[in-house]
């Protein structure tokens, strides 16, 4: 399981040119949810996704490693709130999301659909926790209310 997990993180930081020498059971990543952080405006998200973006100093950081792991084990509950998972993990790529964001190592950033950070932490958290800080927004109550068809 864990050489799955590390061989779909790869695929997925390492961009297309390693991606097309990928085993087929990477691309059960779901990339419309895990996408690579470079290139990436956060503005195309607004309203539309809430980013989680992970970064790391290298794909090889335990935290990294250990984040991942958690993400990829419940991907269906994050789809579920709009959730799309960014990874930067090479501190040397001055994208611009270590330049709006300014990680030091290992750093989780919630962003809500609005634009605004709305959690940042420096150690890995399970999606369990991920979901109850979004499902306290008022956006995602009002989200629920309307998928129930409530006024």
């Amino acid at each position: 399981m864990l050489r799955a997990v590390i061989a779909s993180l790869l695929v997925v930081t390492a961009g297309p040119s390693f991606a097309d020498d990928a085993v087929d059971t990477s691309e059960t990543l779901l990339p419309e949810i895990v996408l690579p952080g470079n290139n990436v405006d956060l503005s195309e998200f607004i309203w539309e996704k809430r980013p989680l973006v992970v970064f790391a100093d290298s794909p090889a950081d335990p935290r990294y490693i250990e984040q991942m792991e958690l993400l990829t084990s419940r991907l269906d509950d994050l789809r579920e709130r709009d959730v799309v998972v960014l990874t930067d993990a090479d501190r040397n790529s001055g994208t611009s999301l270590r330049e709006k964001l300014h990680p030091r190592g290992f750093m989780l950033v919630l962003i809500g659909k609005d634009g605004t950070i709305l959690l940042r932490k420096p150690l890995p958290w399970d999606v369990r926790e991920i979901t109850r800080v979004i499902d306290k927004l008022p956006t995602r109550k009002q989200e629920i209310r309307d998928r129930r068809g409530d006024s």
